[in-house]
């Protein structure tokens, strides 16, 4: 049940509400009554001519729709990978010098093996000449005792020559006479030779040689055997020469096996 004053109130609140209800109603009506009273008006545009249009037709030239450019779609470029750089390391210090000191020491061991091979050559180079004169100083000892053997055996003829005890001892006497002035004849001429010119070897010469009872020379030298070197040879020809006269024995029947003389020489002796 409403109170007395709470009626009141609502019958005024719901007059309200109708009176506004009508008035937008009402508004509503006129503005479609309004819209129908007064149309859209049309406006028409008038355009004036001084002269009246030419009645040819004027051709109408028809633009020729221009050709839309082709474009053409490039694809897009790829973007280049980007490669970072990695820093080179650095070397250590330490690793620097230990190359610099094995460089170092392999140089020096270069120039060693340089060295022992230079050392090496130089010795066989002088062995190889050792064995040579060897060979010759072989060589040398071998002519003299076939010399030795020949002389023994010039001398054992000359033995032989003779018969009886008497003949045998004056023969041996006499070999032994030739013997020693051959020793003489070779000891003066040595003693005019110079031996420089011969080296430090042993060389050994053959010379032919004629001699008169006086002990000079009845012809000049002629060398049967040369000793190597020609130096040599024309020392040992001078002092022959030189050596005049030579030491010959008095004995007529031993001076005639001194009248050829095939002299074997050696100055370094």
């Amino acid at each position: 049940m409403l109170r007395k004053h709470e009626n009141t109130d609502s019958w005024k609140a719901g007059g309200l509400a109708i009176a506004v209800h009508v008035l937008l109603l009402g508004a509503m009506l006129v503005s479609f009554n309004w819209k129908a009273a007064h149309p859209a008006l049309n406006v028409t545009e008038v355009e004036l001519w001084d002269k009246l249009p030419s009645t040819k037709p004027i051709p109408q030239t028809i633009p020729k729709p221009e050709p839309k450019p082709i474009i053409e779609e490039k694809p897009e470029p790829k973007p280049e990978p980007i490669i970072e750089k990695k820093p080179e390391p650095e070397q250590p210090k330490v690793d620097i010098a230990l190359e610099n000191k094995k460089k170092e020491l392999e140089k020096q061991a270069k120039i060693e093996l340089e060295k022992k091979k230079k050392t090496e050559l130089e010795r066989k180079i002088a062995q190889q000449m050792r064995e040579e004169d060897l060979q010759d100083n072989k060589a040398a000892e071998k002519q003299a005792n076939i010399d030795r053997e020949k002389l023994n055996k010039i001398q054992q003829d000359i033995l032989n020559e003779n018969s009886g005890a008497d003949t045998k001892t004056a023969s041996a006497a006499n070999a032994s006479i030739i013997g020693e002035y051959t020793e003489k004849i070779k000891a003066k001429i040595r003693g005019n030779v110079n031996k420089t010119l011969c080296g430090d070897g042993n060389p050994e010469l053959r010379f032919d040689i004629g001699l008169l009872p006086t002990g000079e020379l009845s012809g000049p030298p002629k060398l049967v055997k040369s000793s190597g070197s020609a130096a040599c040879d024309d020392a040992v020809e001078r002092a022959i020469a030189a050596s005049q006269p030579l030491p010959l024995p008095t004995d007529p029947a031993i001076y005639a096996k001194f009248r050829s003389l095939n002299l074997r020489f050696k100055p370094n002796e």
